[in-house]
C-alpha cells in the first residue's frame, strides 16, 4: 500500500508439477502472455497448468512490473505552506474570533491571500462567496524559510455565526470554507509565475473546531499540478532516520510505488518483486507503476 521477498535469490517457488509426475511427463504450457499496458486484477495471482489441478486456469499471473529508470521532472515551487502546521488560534483581543496561522517557506518575496468560503475561478484565482461579511485578507511577505504567519488581531473570523453545513465540507461542492493562496512576486516587477492554493475544510475534534487540508495545488507558468505526499521520502532525507530498503535492509530506498506513493525499496529488490507479486510490500495495495527517484544521501 504475507509473502516474504528477498533480493538475494529469493524463496523457492512451490512447483506446480504434481507429486505423481515423472521425468517422462510432457512439459506443461506456459501461461499466456499479456500486454504490458493491460490491467490485471490484484486477485489474479495464481496459475494452474492444465492437468495439475482440477480448477481450470482463467486468471493468469500478473505481468512483471518494470522499474521505470528515469529522472523525474523537477518543478520549482517558490512558495510552500506546510499543511501540518495549519491551525486556528484564538484572538487575544477579540474573544470568540479565530486567527489562521501556519508555517511556510518562500524562495522569493510575495503575498498571502486568506479567503473564507472561497470558490476557485479561472486563471487559478480565488473569489469570496461571502465577501459582504468576510473580505479576503492579503499580506506581503519576504523570502525566507520556516516563516511563521498569523492573522493580525481584529481580522479573525467567528465560526459560530455559520451553519455546520457551511463549515464542515461533506458534499463535493466547489466552495471551500477556507482557502489560502501563496503567490510569488519576483523582484523587478516581473509577473508571478508560481502560486500555491491550499483548500481547507473544518473538522471537530473533542468539541474543538480545527482546520483540515483537503488538497494543495500549484500553478507554474500557467500549468496546474496537484501536490501529493510521498511516504518514506522524509525518512530518506532525514539524517537520523532509516534509509534502507524495507526488503533487503541494506541498500538505500530509491523506488517509488504507484499509486500508493510508498518510497520503500531499492532497485534490486524492485526488480525481484515484479516477478513475484504485484502488491506493495508496505500496504499490500496493487502496484501500477514503479518509479526510480534518485536521492542524495
Amino acid at each position: 500500500m504475507e509473502n516474504i521477498f528477498c533480493c538475494c535469490g529469493g524463496r523457492r517457488r512451490r512447483s506446480n508439477v504434481p507429486p505423481e509426475a515423472t521425468e517422462t511427463t510432457p512439459p506443461q504450457p506456459h501461461p499466456p502472455k499479456i500486454p504490458v499496458n493491460q490491467s490485471v486484477s490484484s486477485a489474479a495471482t495464481s496459475y494452474y497448468p492444465p492437468g495439475t489441478m482440477s480448477k481450470p486456469y482463467d486468471h493468469p499471473m500478473p505481468p512483471p512490473r518494470d522499474v521505470v529508470d528515469e529522472n523525474p521532472v523537477t518543478i520549482r515551487n517558490d512558495t510552500n505552506l506546510m499543511k501540518e502546521t495549519l491551525s486556528l488560534e484564538p484572538d487575544p483581543v477579540n474573544p470568540g474570533r479565530l486567527l489562521v496561522a501556519f508555517t511556510f517557506d518562500a524562495l522569493v518575496s510575495g503575498r498571502i491571500t486568506v479567503v473564507f468560503f472561497a470558490k476557485e475561478v479561472p486563471e487559478f484565482q480565488l473569489t469570496a462567496t461571502k465577501a459582504d461579511t468576510l473580505q479576503p485578507i492579503t499580506f506581503d511577505f519576504e523570502k525566507g524559510l520556516d516563516q511563521k504567519f498569523i492573522q493580525p488581531s481584529g481580522t479573525g473570523v467567528d465560526l459560530s455565526a455559520f451553519e455546520d453545513s457551511e463549515l464542515f465540507k461533506e458534499a463535493e461542492t466547489d466552495i471551500f470554507p477556507l482557502a489560502i493562496n501563496l503567490e510569488a512576486a519576483p523582484e523587478g516587477g516581473k509577473s508571478s509565475r508560481c502560486m500555491q492554493i491550499t483548500q481547507v475544510t473544518y473538522v471537530k475534534e473533542d468539541g474543538e473546531i480545527k482546520p483540515s487540508v483537503i488538497k494543495q495545488f500549484i500553478s507554474v507558468n500557467g500549468t496546474r499540478y496537484e501536490l501529493q505526499d510521498i511516504y518514506g521520502i522524509g525518512d530518506a532525507v532525514d539524517e537520523n532516520a532509516r534509509k534502507e530498503c524495507v526488503i533487503c535492509l541494506s541498500e538505500p530506498r530509491d523506488v517509488l510505488v504507484l499509486p500508493c506513493r510508498h518510497m520503500c525499496m531499492c532497485v534490486g529488490c524492485a526488480k525481484e518483486l515484479r516477478f513475484q507479486t504485484n502488491l506493495c510490500p508496505v500496504c499490500r495495495q496493487p502496484v501500477e507503476r514503479l518509479l526510480k527517484i534518485p536521492l542524495k544521501y
